[in-house]
């Protein structure tokens, strides 16, 4: 708190902020540039073609559901990033419809069966790690808003 009885801001809410805006942001372009089946972003992820193309036509095939949660997920955790920059306290819904997304992404993903050349989609931690940054930015917004720095 200042003099004046207001909440200041922590310098660490700009950091985390920024990282959280930056790796939502990485996510909200790899959801759009799939949706889009932008070759050059595969092709810059080095994902050769055949894999591109099978790719494409397996989340092509996915039901409507799951590529929403996917939306939510990655949209969530965008606006939830931004909104802590903003010191808005809708960051902590913002974030728990991304942790909603990413949980029902993930039950998903372990009930689906990868054709041979996505095989290791299936298997990659990756989606444990995205649960463990979502969980952590929730509890973090959580903590903000409680402290009353976020309003």
């Amino acid at each position: 708190m200042n003099r004046l009885g207001k909440q200041t801001t922590p310098w660490h809410l700009w950091v985390i902020g920024v990282v959280a805006t930056l790796w939502n942001g990485f996510g909200a372009t790899d959801y759009t540039m799939t949706q889009t089946s932008n070759q050059g972003w595969f092709a810059s992820m080095g994902i050769d073609q055949a894999t591109t193309d099978a790719m494409l036509e397996f989340l092509g095939n996915a039901p409507a559901w799951a590529d929403a949660a996917w939306a939510f997920g990655v949209w969530g955790g965008l606006a939830g990033s931004l909104l802590l920059l903003f010191r808005n306290r809708w960051a902590v819904t913002a974030f728990a419809v991304s942790i909603a997304g990413v949980l029902v992404s993930m039950i998903y993903q372990a009930g689906v069966d990868y054709p041979p050349l996505l095989e290791e989609m299936g298997n990659s931690p990756m989606m444990g790690v995205v649960l463990l940054i979502a969980a952590m930015l929730l509890w973090y917004a959580w903590v903000m808003r409680k402290r009353g720095v976020l309003s």
